[in-house]
């Protein structure tokens, strides 16, 4: 994230995204919510990676320099907020429920409301924010260099099942010093990590096109029923409803 462009006002509206195709690392001086209602998207900032189908949105707080990336053929909703309904300082991954969608897209599209409308729906939106529940679908960052290896090396590749103890001799530690390092700068133990990495893989994956069963295998799952149900409980959903939702 070299060049940081500056907007002091977060944008309000609606970006069709091509494959791959995203957003350069950027700021804004108020809030902003992201939603691709078809696709999947990401964002990434100093912290980690926050990655959204279309039934979660991204909570991204002022000031938070940050970057897109579309996995398939994406719509994306920016709606910029002055307010912080949440009260929140990082950003998050929202659970975007039936109304929430709706109203996303009603303030975002070609022909959204205008004045005393505008107004009432954004008051709504703002009143289901506040009852959107957090999910647990970020990657923080590692910053020791040794978890940092250990990291970049399984999204290189998410099927590896090395035990953390081989993991550590790789890196040239000790299996205890990075399950030490894992709670304190990813937030939580190898094991959860490396499941919410496979489910990243998964989500870009499937919206690439690829079937559940190979999803299953190149995430490291022992089958695709086991990639089922890891994937329904993080979810609420199958993996082959993802994009039908």
């Amino acid at each position: 994230m070299s060049e940081i462009r500056h907007t002091p006002e977060a944008p309000t509206g609606r970006r069709p995204l091509a494959p791959g195709a995203g957003i350069d690392a950027h700021r804004h001086d108020t809030h902003q919510i992201v939603y691709a209602c078809r696709g999947v998207l990401s964002v990434t900032t100093g912290s980690g990676i926050w990655v959204a189908p279309a039934s979660r949105a991204i909570w991204i707080p002022a000031g938070t320099v940050h970057e897109h990336r579309a996995r398939g053929d994406t719509d994306l909703r920016l709606v910029g907020l002055s307010d912080n309904p949440l009260g929140l300082d990082r950003p998050a991954v929202l659970a975007v429920g039936p109304l929430l969608r709706e109203l996303i897209i009603a303030c975002t599209g070609d022909d959204g409301p205008v004045g005393g409308e505008r107004e009432r729906l954004r008051a709504v939106l703002l009143d289901q924010l506040r009852r959107a529940p957090e999910q647990p679908l970020h990657l923080p960052a590692a910053r020791d260099p040794r978890l940092a290896a250990v990291c970049a090396a399984l999204h290189r590749d998410p099927a590896d099942g090395s035990p953390l103890a081989r993991l550590a001799v790789q890196a040239g530690t000790s299996e205890r010093t990075l399950a030490r390092l894992c709670r304190r700068e990813l937030g939580m133990s190898f094991p959860q990590w490396r499941t919410q990495l496979r489910l990243h893989h998964a989500l870009l994956l499937l919206a690439d096109g690829v079937s559940v069963t190979a999803v299953a295998h190149r995430c490291g799952w022992a089958s695709a029923s086991a990639f089922i149900d890891v994937f329904r409980r993080a979810f609420g959903y199958t993996p082959g409803r993802a994009f039908t939702l």
